[in-house]
């Protein structure tokens, strides 16, 4: 029996020495870490610490030139203690290439440099330093904005100015904007499988929703991260919690939400909506739907992420366009329009940088501004209507960030169910010219910072039409990706 016992010990170590090998560093004779094979969720600063090395150090010793872009399953080499980056390549690894100028590009003096830090855009770092992203990228020999990296350093054109020290302890909290910025373009997606349309479409940013329960690590965020930054996208996070949570844990689940917030942040994404459509009780407790308990939760939240990266911009949750509330009750609803001034009463605009705002119950042209077909001229039917509530209710102080903007199609599946049979007769046609239309009338606004799709690729289609939505149509056309980058030129 003994025997017997010691050999089926010997086979379950013998069938768990592969699966062990690939989480545990490979040693070499003499007890030394040699080896690493990277692992879903893993970036290079993570693996450095676990080592008790740094990022540069592991970078330069394994030739790689942007640390951003490791993928699983590589097997990194894990230098000896004591190493440092020498000014030459290590023997070995491959050389990191000088900058070279970009084609067409004028010639920028230099004065100055910067470190690339978590949450860094291009964008963020030519406003800090009061000069242009062309600039910089011309004198730093950078054909795509979007990639940049920790630890990167840039140099910065003459002219510049030096960002004030900020105190040690204390937040670093971005100042309020001067300006809303650049309009950019994104998509929301499920598998993040068609990033070739989403260029085609001009989309340079990425939504990913990331659900939290009591309990969960920040570090479920960085697959989302690294993946959007490795394929030259931004990305956009839109953080919900947990609402029976939330309303059993009141003031203390929300420091704990702040708090997760906060490691998200560290992570390096580059915006976070703070919840989604919070005047519903599917999102928030019936009984509780309250702005000004939303924004405290908001104001917890934004000082929370600029602590950890006062990079990151913090957009405030998108409501859901309704008028619903006379019918339903303020217990488990309230209409957005009476939400946001409730929003606007309680202090928010200091805890955000941009408003949220949903729009996709449309099926008449973003020109429109009567006519639905629906016959009850309800605001929340038109583009305008959403875009001129929402920034006037602020007062015009704050751009907007549409965190959903879509059109429902059933074209190419069943009918609609009764929730959404107001879209049936919309066409994919339709879609396509409408969402290229909405990004033409957003961009030139003066009013909206982003225009995210909803949605990409979403592929469920019952009661709650998701593949209506989804650009990437049945058989993987995609007409609206014309249509937009068209818009975006």
């Amino acid at each position: 029996m003994r025997v017997r016992w010691i050999l089926i010990c010997l086979l379950i170590i013998v069938l768990a020495a592969p699966a062990w090998d690939q989480i545990q560093p490979v040693r070499a004779q003499g007890g030394a870490t040699t080896t690493h094979v990277v692992q879903t969720g893993e970036n290079l600063f993570r693996i450095a610490l676990r080592y008790g090395t740094s990022w540069p150090v592991l970078a330069s010793y394994n030739g790689i030139t942007n640390p951003n872009l490791i993928y699983v399953g590589q097997v990194l080499k894990i230098p000896p203690a004591g190493t440092v980056v020498q000014p030459t390549p290590v023997p070995g690894a491959t050389a990191v290439p000088q900058p070279t100028p970009v084609p067409g590009a004028t010639a920028v003096p230099q004065g100055g440099t910067y470190t690339v830090v978590a949450g860094d855009s291009l964008y963020r770092i030519a406003l800090k330093f009061g000069t242009t992203t062309s600039a910089i990228a011309a004198l730093n020999g950078i054909t795509n904005p979007n990639l940049i990296y920790v630890g990167q350093v840039l140099k910065i054109p003459a002219g510049g100015t030096t960002p004030p020290p900020t105190t040690p302890g204390q937040p670093t909290v971005a100042p309020p904007p001067t300006s809303i910025g650049s309009f950019e373009l994104g998509g929301q997606v499920d598998s993040f499988g068609y990033p070739d349309l989403m260029r085609q479409a001009k989309m340079t940013w990425v939504k990913r929703q990331l659900r939290y329960k009591l309990g969960d690590s920040p570090d479920g965020a960085a697959g989302m991260i690294n993946q959007a930054h490795s394929q030259g996208f931004r990305i956009l996070l839109s953080v919900v919690g947990d609402p029976a949570q939330l309303g059993a844990g009141g003031d203390g689940y929300m420091d704990q939400f702040a708090g997760f917030l906060s490691g998200v942040a560290r992570l390096g994404p580059d915006a976070v909506e703070v919840w989604n459509e919070q005047n519903l009780d599917r999102e928030w407790p019936m009984g509780q739907i309250n702005p000004a308990s939303y924004t405290k939760m908001l104001s917890k939240a934004y000082t929370e992420i600029k602590r950890a990266n006062a990079s990151v911009m913090v957009i405030s949750g998108a409501p859901a366009p309704t008028g619903a509330e006379g019918a339903f009750g303020v217990d488990r609803v309230w209409n957005d329009d009476r939400y946001i001034r409730g929003m606007v009463s309680a202090g928010a605009a200091q805890y955000m940088d941009c408003i949220g705002i949903h729009y996709n119950e449309g099926i008449v042209s973003p020109d429109a501004t009567s006519g639905d077909p629906r016959g009850d001229n309800y605001y929340t039917r038109y583009f305008w209507g959403m875009v001129n509530t929402y920034s006037g209710a602020f007062g015009g102080a704050k751009p907007l960030c549409f965190t959903e903007l879509g059109y429902v199609t059933p074209e190419g599946y069943a009918p609609l169910s009764a929730g959404f049979a107001w879209g049936q007769n919309t066409t994919v046609a339709q879609q396509a010219q409408w969402l290229g239309r909405a990004a033409q009338l957003s961009r030139s606004s003066g009013k909206v910072r982003l225009m995210i799709v909803w949605n990409v690729d979403f592929s469920a289609y019952g009661d709650d039409p998701l593949a209506g939505y989804a650009i990437i149509r049945p058989g993987g056309s995609c007409p609206a990706c014309t249509n937009l980058g068209a818009a975006m030129q």
